[in-house]
């Protein structure tokens, strides 16, 4: 590897688009130096946007090329295990969007497959674990200040639902952030969930929304997970930890606050603003994301606080497991851990 991670970004979509930009404003360590894109004119336009050594329109392509020591994966869902897959077997870095792979069973292979090599060089992109905001929480939450946690509140909601998703995508794209940060944020594996639902927005014909997910870790903690992916007025995430002697919880959106700092009263009316979807919201989170996989690779392995595949495997198995109960008429689902998916199966 050269003094410099050669990165390559696989799919330029929103997220990809937004990776390969950050990566061509400067990340200590790295340079952009390849593209893979499916449609043509998208990847001739990259290119010459950011100045690009090397572009393609094929993954694999790319990762057989042997123009990058490290790619990010940021192509439809469907596509992450092939490529996963290959670029393991390439030896090359790798940051994946989630999911992992579309299904558990496709995700376990893929795990023993990463957990198989010498070096760990790979992480998956649950950026929310480099969040200024979660990082506080679970320091307080270590540090034992408030006494023993008793719960947690999460809000997640988006301005408008993907279109062609029916109720599980709420849970399988939408709440498995939720699903990654809790346990991370807590300490503690979820043993336990079970889904409900009340009233749902005459906005949307397609899925339930909102949905509410109860969720139990091993420690007795309970969490509570709202998901509303047509809320309309905004990109809103929030958490509150509560523990025996107070609670704590994100603050105000950080990227909104350098460009409206203050909270507006006027006309009878208290306001601040929203984001329109998750990139403000995490815009420094995936920076720090990003900085700190390309250290790591440098360096030959995987940032501490990254999410590791048997990570994502996990979240996808809370995931399976809410999406039963949604379909078993909110019947309390245990959760398998991944120790016990991969020795069963």
């Amino acid at each position: 590897m050269s003094e410099k991670l050669r990165v390559g970004v696989i799919g330029l979509g929103v997220m990809g688009a937004d990776h390969a930009r950050n990566l061509a404003a400067g990340v200590r360590g790295a340079e952009l130096a390849a593209i893979s894109e499916a449609i043509p004119e998208r990847a001739k336009a990259m290119g010459e946007e950011l100045g690009v050594p090397h572009v393609f329109t094929s993954g694999p392509e790319m990762i057989s090329s042997g123009e990058v020591d490290a790619v990010i994966i940021a192509t439809p869902d469907e596509t992450h295990a092939d490529l996963v897959r290959a670029a393991l077997e390439a030896d090359l870095a790798i940051l994946c969007e989630k999911p992992l792979a579309p299904t558990a069973e496709e995700a376990r292979e893929l795990v023993t497959l990463a957990e198989a090599k010498d070096k760990q060089l790979m992480s998956m992109g649950f950026m929310r674990r480099f969040d200024l905001g979660y990082r506080a929480l679970r320091a307080r939450i270590d540090q034992g200040v408030d006494g023993a946690l008793l719960m947690t509140h999460s809000v997640h909601r988006n301005v408008s639902a993907y279109p062609g998703q029916d109720s599980s995508a709420t849970i399988t794209n939408s709440a498995v952030h939720e699903f990654d940060i809790i346990p991370w944020l807590v300490g503690s594996r979820i043993t336990k969930v079970q889904w409900t639902a009340g009233r749902a927005t005459s906005l949307l014909d397609t899925r339930h929304d909102p949905q509410f997910v109860l969720m139990h870790d091993e420690n007795g903690a309970l969490h509570t997970v709202q998901v509303q992916v047509h809320a309309q007025y905004g990109y809103d995430v929030r958490c509150e930890v509560v523990s025996e002697r107070g609670s704590a919880e994100l603050a105000a959106v950080p990227a909104l606050v350098e460009e409206s700092p203050v909270v507006v009263s006027r006309d009878l009316t208290r306001s601040a603003p929203y984001p329109a979807d998750w990139r403000p919201r995490f815009a420094d989170a995936y920076r720090r994301e990003l900085q700190a996989w390309v250290t790591a690779a440098l360096a030959g392995t995987s940032p501490d606080d990254a999410a590791s595949p048997r990570d994502a495997l996990q979240a996808a198995l809370i995931a399976k497991a809410v999406v039963d109960s949604m379909n078993s008429d909110s019947a309390i689902v245990e959760v398998e851990s991944v120790d016990e998916w991969m020795a069963a199966k």
